[in-house]
């Protein structure tokens, strides 16, 4: 007997849409989203998990984020997701982030932002303000890949204290007082910490916020 002539039309249309279903993930329509290549497991690196644990004890709060691979040469590897800075202080914006560039930031914000808010502006920093991190995306006129689409890039725009003033790079960057002083100082010293800083003396792409990433040789724009 051929068990398949024996099928109801309900259970043929099943299997058929089975079927149908199979043929459409190989060729990658998954419901609107990127597809991923990579396992969605939490397997970090070494380097890695030395990293996590310097976040730890430096009072960062983050999670860990599985190491995935997108279409297009895109990817988040030993990436985190930062919910603060340490000891208290906000970051907006942000989504994965490479944990050695994270390790970077935290300490670029405690030991230099801070200060320096302190020095310049007399009050304490609060938040840091960005216009993300990971993006699947080319540099700007250009066909590369940008550090964006590593998680591997963080563009800042802006700055809150205590005392409620707001310190952005669009308007502070040239304002010839103090909020000058102290955007110049923590753009000076970023260039000590990251591999590639732009900022609004770059180009007009850059005129509203500092970029940080961890490629380059100390380029400092």
């Amino acid at each position: 007997m051929n068990l398949l002539i024996e099928k109801t039309p309900l259970v043929r249309n099943f299997i058929l849409l089975g079927i149908l279903s199979l043929a459409l993930s190989a060729c990658g329509i998954s419901g609107g989203k990127r597809p991923s290549t990579g396992s969605g497991k939490i397997d970090p690196s070494p380097n890695a998990k030395q990293c996590f644990s310097e976040m730890r004890r430096a009072g960062v709060e983050f999670s860990p984020l599985p190491n995935q691979n997108f279409s297009g040469g895109c990817n988040q590897i030993d990436a985190i997701k930062m919910l603060d800075v340490g000891r208290g202080t906000d970051v907006t914006n942000l989504g994965p982030v490479k944990c050695a560039l994270a390790n970077k930031f935290a300490a670029w914000t405690e030991y230099a932002v801070k200060r320096a808010a302190r020095q310049y502006l007399r009050s304490e920093l609060v938040r840091i303000e960005t216009m993300g991190s990971y993006s699947c995306r080319n540099i700007a006129g250009s066909g590369r890949l940008s550090e964006h689409s590593r998680a591997n890039a963080i563009d800042v725009s802006g700055f809150v204290l205590a005392d409620g003033r707001h310190i952005s790079v669009t308007k502070n960057w040239n304002s010839g007082r103090q909020e000058m002083q102290f955007l110049r100082a923590i753009h000076q010293s970023a260039c000590r910490r990251f591999g590639t800083v732009l900022g609004p003396d770059y180009n007009a792409d850059h005129y509203n916020h500092f970029h940080f990433d961890m490629s380059g040789n100390g380029y400092c724009r």
